[in-house]
Parts: C-alpha cells; structure tokens; sequence
C-alpha cells in the first residue's frame, strides 16, 4: 500500500466540487495504491428496488433498502459491501478491505453469507482513478480527507451524511458543513 493511501478512509467533495454525481459526496475508499483508487459513494440512494436487480438480496440490506449509486464506472455491475461483527470467520463468497469491511460476491447465495453479517449495502458501480489521478484532485483540493467511522457505510440517513461527516471534524473543517448548496443566494 502507497505510503500516502487513502485506503479505509473518506473522500468528502469540497464545495467547489459541484459536478452531478461527486456534489457533496461522500466516498468510502476501498483501495489504493500506485495503480488507483477505487471507492463507493455513500450518499447517493437510487431509490431502485434491490429484488428488482438481485432477486433474494432485498429483505438483507440495510435501510433504506434501495440500490446505491456507488460511482460513474460500470454502472451494469452491482458491488455489496457488508460489516462483520469483530473478528467473525468471514462466509463463502466475501473478502475483508480493511477493518471490519468486506466485499461480498453476490452470485453467493444471501442464506451462506447473511448470518455473520452486521449490515449490507448493494451499489450500482464504482468511483474509480486511475495511477496519479486522485492524488491530483487531492492536491487542486477537490477532496477532504478524513476518517471513516462504523456507522458511515451503512448510514439510515445519506442524504444528511455530508454535513454529519463535516460537523464531527476538528477545527475550521466543521465549519464547511455550513456551506450553502448554493453561494450564490446565500
């Protein structure tokens, strides 16, 4: 892992980053290193029934029990993320990212993997960089970086988890959670 990886944390967009999709987004990394990054964006509910999608995966999921827009790339492919309680001997078909994070397979049938699992949630694609690509948005400051917490991924309010995530930092960073959606009629 790059010295400088953003792997297990959040990319939080600034104000200034007002493009559809990334406008006050929040994305959980799930890898990077010299090659790229790869994360989800946790904030941004489809409203797309699951069942529809993934037959069997509806009635697992955390509420509000709708398919995510995980990002802009591969929008055909379906990414689950679930939480293991502690050190739980992870089932058939889910791999450990980073703490208590795991990618899960969802060609495994849910009864296989459902009773370890803390909470589930089902994206629609990724958010992806290539090798250098996010590290230079993170130094024309289109990001904050900071720390995720366990309640993040599996939020039961995404549309409020920009500011929630803003206000719990330290210093001036809090004070962005204030910004106005829109300057200009502030």
């Amino acid at each position: 892992m790059a010295a400088d990886s953003t792997t297990g944390r959040l990319l939080v967009s600034t104000p200034q980053l007002d493009d559809g999709l990334f406008h006050r987004s929040v994305i959980l990394v799930l890898q990077h290193d010299d090659n790229g990054a790869q994360g989800v964006v946790l904030n941004k509910p489809l409203g797309a029934d699951v069942d529809s999608v993934l037959p069997g995966w509806g009635e697992h999921i955390a509420s509000p029990q709708t398919l995510f827009q995980g990002g802009p790339v591969q929008l055909d492919s379906a990414l689950g993320l679930a939480t293991f309680r502690g050190d739980a001997e992870l089932p058939p078909g889910s791999k450990r990212l980073f703490d208590s994070v795991a990618i899960v397979d969802l060609d495994t049938p849910p009864l296989l993997v459902m009773p370890e699992v803390g909470g589930l949630r089902i994206f629609a694609g990724y958010a992806g960089w290539s090798s250098g690509q996010l590290e230079g948005e993170l130094d024309r400051g289109s990001w904050f970086v900071v720390d995720s917490v366990a309640g993040d991924l599996l939020t039961g309010d995404p549309g409020r988890l920009w500011e929630q995530v803003l206000r719990r930092q330290r210093g001036e960073l809090a004070f962005v959670a204030y910004y106005p959606s829109d300057p200009e009629l502030n």
